[in-house]
């Protein structure tokens, strides 16, 4: 359950970064090009938080690409003003994308309250993002609540699986280079959005080369492909809690609802191909 909800709600958060109404909202605040938007907006939950924090949690980001926009964000904008704004942002895109007929039906205002109780159920011990962003207020409008559920349980999910690849021994860069073996990502996308120099791509794929987990052509061996599926298996089993709380029923029901708002965010073609989280069409 866990992963047949992550293809259905990812979609939906990404839109924070990937809308037009986000990058207007960012703008608004005065923040200097996308990627100041980008780590403000995600990282406001956690307060004025200094780019080393960011950079842990956030993990497969170059220290250098955090530094460039924090902490110079909160000079432009606290963070309360980033929520209110990101908050709006998000009730607006929805609207527009889904239409307010959809975000105003009786369906949609179930999915919203579905995933506000998963998201309170969620365990956040050892997930800093989940429990900053589930410490937040429960926002009235139903846009504005299944987007923040979803963003919880969204980080549940990513803060679980930076666990797992710190206790499988990955690395951030290891891990990209992992999944664009994997055909999730472009590789080359990942290393140039996360700042990372080619000399410390090849020293990562070097290593995973001498580890056998990727051949001289640079795709998945036996072993690499076997690490990569227990990398998954793990973090499906960790995220799996808020829907066990919701049960099978419920959180079924919540993924029909879901379902026909992802696809048309994929129809959207906001979502770049190519992803840095691995979605791909028909997951």
């Amino acid at each position: 359950m866990a992963r047949t909800l992550w293809e259905r709600y990812e979609p939906v958060h990404d839109l924070v970064y990937f809308a037009p109404e986000a990058h207007r909202a960012a703008d608004g605040l005065g923040m200097r090009g996308f990627w100041m938007g980008y780590f403000a907006l995600r990282a406001a939950p956690l307060g004025a938080a200094d780019p080393s924090v960011v950079t842990s949690c956030f993990y497969v980001f170059h220290p250098a690409r955090v530094a460039r926009a924090l902490p110079d964000a909160w000079g432009y904008a606290a963070p309360a003003e980033v929520l209110a704004a990101r908050q709006e942002a998000m009730d607006t895109a929805m609207t527009r994308l889904f239409g307010s007929g959809v975000v105003g039906s009786a369906a949609f205002g179930e999915a919203a309250d579905l995933a506000w109780e998963a998201a309170e159920a969620a365990d956040t011990t050892g997930r800093v993002l989940a429990a900053a962003n589930q410490a937040l207020e429960r926002p009235d409008r139903p846009a504005a609540r299944l987007w923040q559920a979803l963003t919880t349980l969204r980080e549940h999910r990513g803060d679980s699986h930076v666990a797992v690849l710190v206790s499988l021994g990955l690395g951030p860069v290891e891990a990209m280079v992992l999944k664009a073996a994997a055909g999730e990502s472009d590789g080359a996308f990942l290393r140039e959005t996360r700042k990372w120099p080619e000399a410390d791509w090849e020293s990562a794929t070097a290593r995973l080369r001498a580890s056998g987990r990727l051949a001289a052509d640079g795709s998945l061996t036996p072993a690499g492909a076997a690490v990569r599926a227990e990398a998954e298996a793990l973090t499906d089993a960790a995220a799996e809690g808020p829907w066990t709380a919701l049960g099978a029923e419920r959180a079924g029901r919540l993924a029909e609802h879901l379902e026909p708002l992802a696809e048309t965010v994929w129809e959207s073609g906001l979502l770049p191909p190519g992803n840095p989280v691995g979605l791909t069409r028909g997951a």
